[in-house]
């Protein structure tokens, strides 16, 4: 807040955890200018629905319960006000309220104070003006004691907005002084320490409530405690000469809110499964994720093979398909999940036919309805299907999806846009009126690549059967995450590196399907293990009958029958 009103400091770069103060810094800013130093000011959003939001539950209870903001404000409400939800005036200024999604609102006013919040959740581009920061940034050109302000938690090393300015500031970290002796450090993740215990094994030995820090000097035990009086004690300290750009980077260890013991509980948590890691990376130390390659290789993946017969491992306690249609054919992927999302690759099939034609369709119909026997005696059927719409057979797909919605069966399309939700929101804009989600293949394939990586089964870990060949394998990793620039700015894009990808894209669509189900893995797992053995006699009876296919309605016992 010291450098927002220094008048040799024309930007401020805020990069840090989440949660630790960076919204109510802006707030700060923007009051000060009311009462204080009247200008136009800018305040930019990821989108228009955040500024909406930000304007009613921070920006009007910061005017209500300020005292000396009373009254220059008015309220949107009355006649003569001239203010609206996203645009209010207060003597010698303005404030207007906008989301980087929207070009219209990021033209004609000149502004003097741009505040841009959480800047690596921006859109590439503002529809087709460019870059919404830069647009943003055009506008204060005219003002001599211009000012900006960007802050945010950081995404992908190499990619991340706010990173990319941090580097170009003057880099200041926060030195607190060790209660104990007294010397200064920064507080850094590899200091936090707790005890585990030597007979438990795995994750279980692990005793986070013992967290505490350690003195990088001379290994004074830091407590909770402690951090009151070192904060207060605290100053910051810039890594690189000054040249009017202040960068400031903290991280959530110096929080007054958060206890080591939370902040150690879930990092093990998040430590299981890489994506959920990236996202701790990001939003508690506030540090750009860096991935550890562009792709996998296909032979370490086909080096993996196991052989666990016609059955599907014990382990398995839920089943999705993807499905991607072709020109002459549709392709499936049927994958098993078992706790922690560790999955099964259970079939891999292809369906030759015109997909304009209903013979293809019947076939896949009929497939989809057969269960699949589990060495634990039960049968489980297909508990979720996501079926590729975008490509030339749309209609085709909503004909089959529509009157199989309640068997599990759901039209998806994907979308290449970074940060993406797996599964968005359902949609109906179409002829049939039929629901279909969007799906963000961009962070799907980051999950399955990272969990691609993974090494020894557990959490997230891929298994894949003797039967899959080396063609599998490539098309799997038919793809490479690579940096491109469009108009300045960094963007990571999947890029094929071969000519075929279907088996990415059905286990993209077998993903999206398991995050639509939403199934709670580990009470299914003890569910199944609270069930009774079959006996031997009752096994071979099993092995003698047909299952009968059934259909699938949200209920556990009804997608996993003996």
């Amino acid at each position: 807040m010291d450098a927002a009103g220094d008048a040799n400091t024309e930007t401020v770069v805020i990069m840090s955890s989440a949660q630790i103060g960076k919204t109510e810094i802006v707030n700060n800013i923007i009051g000060y200018h009311i009462h204080l130093d009247p200008a136009p000011v800018l305040l930019l959003q990821p989108t228009l629905e955040m500024a909406e939001s930000w304007s009613k539950d921070r920006f009007a209870p910061m005017l209500r319960d300020t005292k000396v903001l009373h009254g220059l404000v008015k309220d949107p409400r009355a006649r003569d006000s001239g203010n609206t939800l996203l645009h209010k005036r207060f003597p010698g200024g303005h404030i207007t309220m906008s989301g980087a999604n929207s070009p219209a609102s990021l033209a004609s006013r000149p502004i003097r104070l741009v505040l841009c919040d959480e800047v690596d959740r921006y859109p590439i581009s503002a529809g087709t003006e460019g870059d919404p920061v830069n647009l943003a940034k055009k506008r204060s050109t005219t003002f001599w004691n211009r000012k900006l302000v960007l802050t945010s938690t950081p995404t992908i090393k190499g990619a991340s907005r706010i990173e990319s300015a941090y580097e170009q500031s003057d880099q200041r970290h926060y030195h607190v002084p060790c209660p104990h002796c007294g010397d200064y450090q920064t507080l850094k993740w590899q200091q936090v320490k707790w005890e585990s215990d030597a007979t438990k094994e795995g994750d279980d030995r692990h005793q986070p409530e013992t967290a505490h820090y350690i003195c990088e000097h001379n290994g004074c035990i830091v407590s909770d405690g402690d951090k009151v009086g070192m904060l207060r004690s605290g100053k910051w300290v810039a890594d690189q000469p000054f040249d009017g750009i202040a960068g400031f980077h903290i991280n959530e260890l110096y929080s007054p809110w958060v206890s080591f013991a939370q902040i150690a509980a879930e990092f093990l948590k998040a430590k299981k499964l890489p994506e959920t890691l990236k996202t701790w990376v990001n939003t508690s130390l506030g540090e750009a994720w860096e991935e550890s390659g562009e792709t996998v290789e296909a032979d370490s993946l086909l080096a993996r093979k196991e052989s666990w017969g016609n059955e599907a491992p014990e382990e398995v306690v839920a089943i999705t398909a993807g499905v991607d249609v072709q020109g002459d054919r549709l392709e499936i992927e049927v994958k098993g999940w078992g706790v922690g999302e560790e999955s099964w690759s259970l079939d891999y099939k292809q369906f030759f036919g015109d997909p304009a034609q209903e013979a293809v369709w019947q076939e896949l119909d009929a497939y989809l309805q057969r269960p699949v026997k589990s060495k634990t005696g039960l049968f489980l059927n297909i508990a979720c299907t996501c079926i590729d719409s975008g490509g030339h057979h749309t209609q085709a797909v909503y004909e089959f999806c529509k009157t199989r919605a309640v068997r599990g069966v759901f039209a998806i399309k994907g979308m290449n846009q970074p940060a993406k939700p797996i599964i968005g929101r359902p949609s109906r804009n179409n002829r049939h009126k039929l629901r279909f989600y969007p799906i963000g293949v961009d962070t799907a394939k980051e999950v399955i690549y990272g969990r691609l990586r993974i090494t020894e089964p557990g959490h997230g870990y891929y298994h894949f059967p003797i039967e899959r060949d080396r063609e599998y394998f490539l098309q799997l990793t038919g793809e490479k995450q690579v940096t491109r620039f469009n108009k300045g700015v960094a963007r990571r894009e999947w890029m094929k590196i071969r000519a075929r990808n279907e088996v990415l894209d059905c286990n993209v669509y077998a993903l999206a399907a398991l995050k639509l189900l939403s199934p709670d893995l580990e009470q299914l797992a003890a569910d199944m293990q609270a069930l009774p053995k079959p006996e031997p006699k009752l096994s071979k009876a099993l092995e003698q009958q047909k299952p009968q296919p059934g259909a699938w309605i949200p209920k556990m016992d009804n997608w996993m029958k003996r």
